[in-house]
């Protein structure tokens, strides 16, 4: 058989398999809560064994809101008084158009130098913590840095939006988005956010440290979205990105990328009964921490279980996610990485992880090694069954082993997941996942 023959019946074998397993199986959808104030989307919980979310108290966010506690916010002014109003009572707080993390009052969106205090100027910086001036084995101390470190404390108090317990944040009408704010999911427990576009949450002050690798490194603070020491948590169906302003497109000072960007979405910090579902996480270099240090045993171990699906992981560098200490369950997820793009790895195995990585999709495009999406950082087993990449079926624990023979990986995580609803042949799930996940994409029940 000529090889385009064969290769056209491989194609339509695909194809028709992933057209049956998408026909014959349908998400899980997102059910309205029954009670006294209505139902529809913005009542939405998280369906029963979606994943750990689901476990114990399960997730329902504002659904029984009175309706006194329903909002809908167009400014980060808006925002901060809705949660600050309902505290822990149950709330929908509904997200309407663009919201400004850097903005004035009247939501108006500011510059960084409003927030430029005590003589701080980039230029300045620049000139006083040159390598060629400074040197290169001290971290900058001195009145620019105290300026500098002023200035972005300024900015975090903008940037930075505390999220209540008992909170159903969710997007309305036509791109709902939140640009350069951080939302902080700390110390608090039930909370749904879903269906909105959260972009470009940028540091207007990095610091230069020469120490930090062999030729020094700009570190910047805040991610669009943290989990920090809540619980039963469930975010959906939202968009994760650098927006206008991706670090690959910023300049470059002493030598180094002018990085103004973190992560873009973290659990940390003895966060459990996490699940992350149709989201997108695109066009970003550290993209999602699952624990954030090997010293944090104290407070994450037993804890840090997160279930990821369904997602869409888009020309992500690394940490998609990274794990520590964590039970995470990862599967029927799709990851691309296009020609061209920066890749390094896409599942980090840290300290004490136990990460199950099943029946998820792989798109990669011919320049990046199949052997680089595990990358060991601590000695931990780790489950990984019926990945596909590029269509194959592919042991993805062998080939890391086999192309990195100094950084050997072993099986079993140790723990079976229970807590999953629906699960698609990896064949299906390009295609499932590119039609579904989002924002924008919620509709009718969830």
């Amino acid at each position: 058989m000529p090889a385009r023959t064969r290769h056209t019946r491989a194609v339509a074998v695909t194809l028709g398999c992933a057209s049956l397993a998408l026909a014959l199986s349908v998400p899980a959808q997102a059910a309205p809560r029954p009670g006294p104030h209505g139902t529809g989307i913005e009542r939405a919980v998280l369906p029963a064994g979606d994943g750990w979310a689901a476990a114990e108290d399960s997730t329902i966010g504002g659904a029984d809101a009175a309706p006194e506690h329903v909002y809908t916010v167009t400014d980060r002014a808006e925002l901060v008084a809705a949660f600050e109003e309902a505290g822990d009572a149950p709330k929908i707080v509904r997200v309407a158009g663009t919201i400004h993390g850097n903005s004035d009052a009247d939501g108006t969106p500011i510059g960084c130098e409003q927030y430029e205090t005590d003589g701080y100027t980039l230029e300045k910086y620049l000139a006083a913590y040159d390598p060629e001036v400074w040197g290169s084995d001290r971290v900058p101390e001195g009145p620019l840095e105290d300026a500098r470190a002023a200035s972005a404390k300024l900015q975090q108090a903008a940037v930075n939006i505390r999220v209540p317990s008992n909170t159903t944040l969710i997007g309305v009408g036509a791109n709902p988005e939140i640009i350069g704010a951080s939302l902080q999911v700390r110390d608090v427990s039930n909370v749904i956010v879903r269906n909105i576009s959260f972009e470009d949450t940028y540091d207007c002050f990095p610091q230069w440290d020469p120490t930090d690798g062999g030729e020094g490194a700009w570190n910047s603070e805040y991610d669009n979205l943290v989990v920090y020491g809540s619980r039963n948590v469930w975010v959906d169906h939202n968009t994760f990105s650098d927006g206008d302003r991706p670090d690959s497109e910023q300049p470059r000072y002493f030598g180094q990328l002018y990085q103004q960007h973190d992560g873009l979405f973290d659990i940390v910090r003895g966060a459990d009964l996490v699940t992350v579902s149709w989201n997108v996480l695109k066009d970003h270099d550290k993209t999602m921490l699952i624990g954030n240090s090997d010293g944090a045993g104290a407070t994450d171990r037993g804890k840090l279980r997160v279930t990821l699906h369904h997602n869409l992981f888009k020309d992500v560098k690394e940490r998609a996610p990274r794990v520590r200490f964590g039970q995470v369950d990862s599967y029927n997820n799709h990851f691309v990485a296009t020609r061209g793009s920066s890749y390094g790895y896409t599942y980090g195995i840290g300290a004490e992880s136990r990460l199950v990585a099943e029946h998820n999709a792989f798109t990669l495009a011919g320049d990046v090694d199949r052997a680089n999406v595990l990358k060991k950082w601590s000695e931990a087993p780790l489950t990984a069954e019926n990945n596909y990449v590029n269509g194959r079926r592919t042991d993805l624990i062998a080939v890391h082993n086999a192309g990195i023979p100094g950084e050997q990986l072993s099986r079993g995580a140790g723990w079976t997941p229970e807590l999953r609803t629906t699960v698609h042949h990896p064949w299906a799930v390009p295609v499932l996942v590119g039609l579904k996940s989002g924002a924008g994409r919620v509709s009718g029940r969830g």
